[in-house]
């Protein structure tokens, strides 16, 4: 009968610690409701690997040998071999983005690319506190609060710190609500905040959405070729959102495939959070450097946009630069929010869109240029 008591003697400290850190992620998601599709699989899936002979993970069984676990399994098939799951769920991403209002007002591009300062900051300062190159990459591209991207590169640049990577962007993509206001009250007046735009609709002919896809993936292949695969899924979702001759195969994949992708990357990655690799000095680390690169690229955009205002006739209210992160639609919604709470009358909800969705085509664009750079300064 010692078998049954065997897997309480074999606990440690680190694995109680996994424990109490998959609860707190299974808490923040049905309590708080963040991000709930993809930290409850993942605070779920904590527990999992990190029992004693889990049989959720590859071991050696007395008598019988080697035993692939699901969860090592589903890492090596869909995350590991080829990055399948974090590129299809850029498919689903892509067919839920609408990108009229960068077509309506393609100087929000801009913002997109101001707002991943951040990364590239995140990344000198890492590479100062002791981690190797290719890990203090996989740290920076936090801050585009992108989290497959995150995974993507820490994977394919073999990241020794994929588990806490994820959990990371994960988390603080839940936290926008909270992180962001703080940063754009930092650096932003009342004043400033409460600037009025005005909003002129104008209809977007059919055939520019069909093209911007196919030329922006063109594009950001022939400049940064390492993004192709990240640019090309999340355009091809677009283009069947758009081209208008596919409309179930769009819905399926905005609700059908996005669901259970997410929910099989949020356990797989779980592969990653083994007491072992999980719980020491580095990870707590990369929690902080995450954070930090989060609030630098929501600091580089207002920035960006006060710059902006310095020689343009038109100001543009500063908070639309904080929108071109890659959180959508969350970031857009904070912008609205506030600025509403400064002018009652100011509606930015589709400028902070536009922003939202470019900071999409940048921080795919640039974890491309990340695993293009990468290798040849090593």
């Amino acid at each position: 009968m010692e078998f049954l008591v065997e897997g309480f003697a074999a606990l440690t400290w680190q694995q109680i610690v996994m424990f109490a850190v998959g609860g707190v992620l299974i808490f923040l998601a049905i309590s708080k409701k963040l991000e709930p599709a993809l930290l409850l699989p993942m605070g779920f899936g904590a527990i999992l690997v990190n029992i004693p002979f889990s049989g959720a993970v590859d071991q050696v069984m007395a008598g019988i040998g080697p035993v692939n676990g699901i969860v090592d399994w589903l890492f090596s098939v869909g995350i590991s071999a080829s990055e399948a799951m974090p590129l299809l769920l850029f498919i689903g991403i892509g067919a839920m983005i609408d990108f009229g209002p960068v077509l309506k007002n393609p100087k929000l591009l801009f913002f997109g690319a101001a707002a991943q300062f951040g990364i590239f900051a995140t990344i000198f300062a890492a590479t100062g506190m002791g981690f190797s190159l290719t890990d203090a990459a996989s740290i920076g591209i936090i801050g585009a609060a992108d989290g497959p991207t995150s995974i993507l590169v820490s994977q394919v640049l073999g990241s020794q710190y994929v588990g806490a990577i994820a959990v990371a962007a994960y988390s603080y993509m839940a936290l926008v609500p909270i992180i962001q206001p703080l940063a754009i009250k930092l650096v932003t007046s009342k004043k400033e905040r409460a600037i009025k735009m005005e909003y002129h609709g104008e209809d977007i002919p059919r055939i520019a959405k069909i093209l911007f896809p196919i030329v922006v993936t063109l594009i950001a292949g022939l400049v940064a070729p390492a993004s192709i695969a990240l640019v090309g899924f999340l355009m091809f979702g677009n283009l069947l959102r758009e081209c208008g001759v596919l409309d179930s195969l769009s819905d399926t994949a905005q609700k059908v495939l996005v669901n259970l992708i997410t929910l099989l990357l949020g356990i797989t990655i779980a592969s990653t959070m083994k007491a072992e690799n999980f719980v020491n000095i580095q990870t707590i680390l990369i929690m902080c450097l995450g954070l930090v690169a989060f609030f630098f690229d929501t600091i580089a955009g207002v920035l960006f946009a006060k710059l902006l205002n310095l020689f343009g006739r038109n100001k543009i209210n500063p908070m639309i630069g904080a929108a071109g992160i890659s959180a959508f639609p969350m970031s857009a919604r904070v912008v609205q929010k506030m600025g509403l709470e400064a002018n009652n009358q100011n509606h930015l909800l589709m400028f902070a869109v536009g922003a939202n969705v470019s900071g999409q085509i940048a921080s795919v664009i640039a974890g491309g240029v990340i695993l293009g750079l990468v290798p040849v300064l090593i």
